[in-house]
This record gives C-alpha cells, structure tokens and sequence, in this order.
C-alpha cells in the first residue's frame, strides 16, 4: 500500500508539473495571437520552425496567388460542412507559402462559382500560421490521386498539384473580407485540451485512500493481534 500511495504521489505530482507546463504554454500562444503581425519564416529558418515556436504565430505575407492549382480540404466549421480553400501565394524570394483562404459551403466548391474571389494581383494575408497535418483525419487517409483531402499536409499537397520550394507550414488567414464575400476567412479554432488539474487530483486521491485502506488493515491487524 505504501509502495502504492508513492507511485499515486508521483503520478499526480507529474501531473502538475503538465499542469503549469499547459499553462505556460496557452499564454504563449495567447500571445502570439494578440501580437502584431511578423513575416512568415524565410527558407533559411523552415527547419527550425516547430510547434513550440511557430505554432499560432500571426504573420503577414506578400505575394501572387495561384488560383489554379488550389485544393480544396473537408472542413467542418461553425458555417457547418464544407471545404478549405488551399491555395498557393507565390512569393517574391521564389518560395510558395500555402494560404488556407477560408471556408466555402459545398454548393460553392467549384471555382466557377465564387470567381468574384480569385484576387488577381500582388495581395498581402494576415493570418496565424499552422504546421502541417501529414496523413488525413481519423480513419480517413488523404487519397491525393483522386483529389479527396481530409487534412491540409502540405507535402502531399505540393507533391500533388507539382510545386516546388514550399514552405514546411501554411498560414489560415484572418477574417480579411474576399471579394464576393467567399472564402470565408478567420475561423481559426484555437483550443487546448487541458485536463491535468482532474488527473493530479484523481492520483493524489488515489493516494489518500491507498494510506487509508493501510491505516485501516494495520488497526484490523492489531485488533487480532
């Protein structure tokens, strides 16, 4: 029982530790978000670019969209059931920056439909930027030969529609309105799960009652002694 109750106080000791590690960290991201915006990482920084540092990020990005080979992802959002619309921005250093215009219903999935929002020209986005979400969604793999994306992997999604030098993240631009109102941008869910408080205290419980059940045998013990 005591080795029990030891193992239980670490366990929930640990558990605090995550705690304010959690914490620590939705500030940072709180942060970042608040922030004014910076510019994406160059080519020289991708590899140094991980969640820790980048994730959430708000940056502002200059360049040329590349309508026709956007890519449109399943999306489920407060507007309900749709597609992102993933698209290029060719930048002036030579490097592609995928952007994640926003949301469309799928009444509106076809370029034809929402040409009104093909912004020609040079064009700046703001927005957070995002690490990429190599394989898919929950039991459902990313089928690029058939066109059928379930999650924004940028690799895969370079490797599809035959891009080069793309930068390893993508960026979910903010609620900056399109011409024609779609995408719709800025539906950027920023959430963390953070159930480290339940745990410690479920361990440090479990502690208390394995002392108990120990206290409680050595009266019994001596009782019959």
């Amino acid at each position: 029982m005591l080795f029990l109750a030891a193992v239980f106080v670490l366990l929930g000791t640990w558990q605090v530790q995550r705690l304010f590690w959690k914490l620590e960290l939705i500030a940072q991201v709180e942060a970042r978000i608040h922030a004014d915006p910076v510019p994406p990482p160059p080519r020289q920084a991708w590899p140094d670019v991980s969640p820790s540092t980048h994730e959430y990020l708000r940056v502002t990005a200059e360049g040329t969209f590349d309508h026709a080979r956007e890519v449109l992802v399943q999306a489920v959002t407060e507007r309900g059931a749709g597609f992102w619309v993933m698209t290029p921005l060719r930048q002036a250093d030579g490097t592609t920056l995928l952007v994640n215009r926003g949301f469309v219903p799928p009444d509106r999935r076809d370029r034809a439909t929402r040409g009104e929002g093909e912004v020609e020209g040079p064009v700046r986005v703001t927005g957070l930027l995002r690490m990429s979400e190599p394989g898919g969604a929950f039991l459902r793999s990313n089928d690029p030969g058939n066109g059928r994306w379930y999650s924004r992997d940028v690799a895969a999604i370079a490797a599809a529609t035959g891009l080069a030098e793309v930068a390893p993240y993508f960026v979910d631009a903010d609620a900056t309105a399109n011409p024609g109102g779609l995408p719709v941008g800025g539906l950027t869910i920023v959430r963390f799960r953070n159930s480290h408080l339940v745990y410690a205290l479920t361990w440090y419980a479990m502690a208390a009652m394995s002392i108990g059940a120990l206290l409680v045998l050595g009266r019994r013990a001596h009782r019959h002694g």
